[in-house]
């Protein structure tokens, strides 16, 4: 599979657990899709809800096209994911049944298009994320003997 992966939400994985994960294409104007293969966008606060059948996604920013002009996109718009109805269907049952949030994973190119990993989420508790911590602190120290 033809994969680049352009951005990666570190703090999701350290603020939510995931559950289930979903791909999903991105619907983006022409200057975006330049910016985001240069890698100027960021996924940091970004949430996913889906309205009216429609699965959209909030401040998700791509910073505008050094070499665009007037026709430059607006850095912090809505922006629709592409899933089929189904899928959207199973998060949305998932998310009124469990209470889960979504959460962008990754942004990746696959054969030229944008393509969104998101992710069925449950917010971590303060004792969750440090018990993360140092489990990774101790992970990093057997790995440092190993060698």
């Amino acid at each position: 599979m033809d994969k680049k992966v352009v951005s990666t939400n570190r703090k999701a994985f350290h603020d939510y657990l995931i559950f289930d994960k979903f791909d999903a294409g991105v619907v983006l104007t022409g200057t975006e899709i330049k910016s985001v293969r240069k890698g100027m966008l960021n996924l940091k606060d970004s949430f996913a809800k889906i309205e009216d059948g429609e699965v959209l996604l909030y401040n998700m920013h791509i910073s505008p096209y050094e070499h665009g002009n007037r026709y430059n996109h607006e850095s912090d718009r809505v922006r629709k994911l592409l899933l089929h109805k189904n899928e959207i269907m199973k998060i949305l049952g998932k998310i009124k049944k469990e209470n889960f949030t979504i959460v962008p994973l990754e942004l990746y190119l696959s054969h030229g298009f944008a393509k969104i990993q998101i992710g069925l989420a449950k917010g971590k508790k303060l004792y969750d994320k440090r018990e993360a911590i140092t489990k990774k602190t101790q992970e990093r120290d057997i790995a440092r003997k190993v060698r």
